[in-house]
Formats: C-alpha cells, structure tokens, sequence
C-alpha cells in the first residue's frame, strides 16, 4: 500500500503548477512545526526532531529555489528564510518549544501571503505562446513527505 500511496502522491505533485506546490510546502512545513511542538511538549524530541528536520529541508529548498534578483523583496526574503533555516536547527538541538512556536509565527503570515498569491494567479488568465519552452519545476517529493 506505501508504494501506491506514494506514487499517487508523486503524481499528484507533478501535476500542480509552481503556485500551487509552493503552497503546498508551506503547508507542509506549517504541519511540520505543530507536529515538533506536540512532539516535544510530549516530551519526545526524536520525533520532534525528525519533524523539524524535514522543515529545514522545505526551509533549504526555498533557499536554492529563490531567484532573489528576480523582484525587489527576493534579498528581504532570502533573509527570513535563512533565519528561519537557523531558528529551526537551533530549536531541533535545544528542544525548545517556546523557539518551535516562535517559527511557527514567522511561517504562518508567509504561508498566508503565498496563498493569497496563488489564488490571485489562478484569476489572471495568462496568454500561452506556442513556441514558448513549458514551465519545469523541479520538485523533490519527499519535501512534502511522500516517498
């Protein structure tokens, strides 16, 4: 059954548009953060970790995805990635709940602006050019936990 389930997610993600994954990751990561939290208030900071860890790896696949020249807010946001990556790691070594939920709050306006962004793209109706190369987006599926 794992093998069906991840190859559907493994579809399932190559099939969405750059928006729509980004959101995806971001939500995943937001997913990533509360499970940390649950795991070390429960006192289990294997889990915690392994959660936060693949949070850092979501956090470093922004990192080498952001094209920071491409708009005015890429170095700006280059910044809160790289500080989150730091906080993230700094809270996995610590366990600090406290931490975990202070990158939670710095994910979840993040995730919302994203969002917000998608679904403003999905009302544009954006002009196709035959000759145009098609978009690529090079996707790791166990980002999002599959695989």
């Amino acid at each position: 059954m794992p093998d069906i389930r991840s190859r559907y997610m493994a579809d399932a993600v190559a099939t969405v548009g750059p928006a729509r994954l980004l959101t995806m990751l971001y939500d995943r990561m937001l997913l990533d953060v509360d499970r940390a939290v649950e795991a070390l208030r429960a006192d289990d900071r294997g889990a915690a970790t392994g959660h936060l860890v693949h949070a850092q790896e979501i956090v470093a696949e922004l990192i080498v995805s952001l094209d920071e020249k491409a708009w005015d807010g890429g170095p700006q946001l280059m910044s809160i990635y790289r500080f989150l990556l730091s906080e993230l790691i700094e809270t996995g070594s610590r366990g600090d709940v406290e931490r975990a939920l202070a990158c939670r709050s710095l994910i979840e306006p993040l995730a919302e602006a994203w969002h917000e962004a998608a679904r403003s793209l999905a009302h544009v109706d954006v002009p196709t050019q035959p000759d145009a190369p098609a978009l690529e987006t090079a996707t790791s599926v166990g980002l999002l936990g599959v695989g």
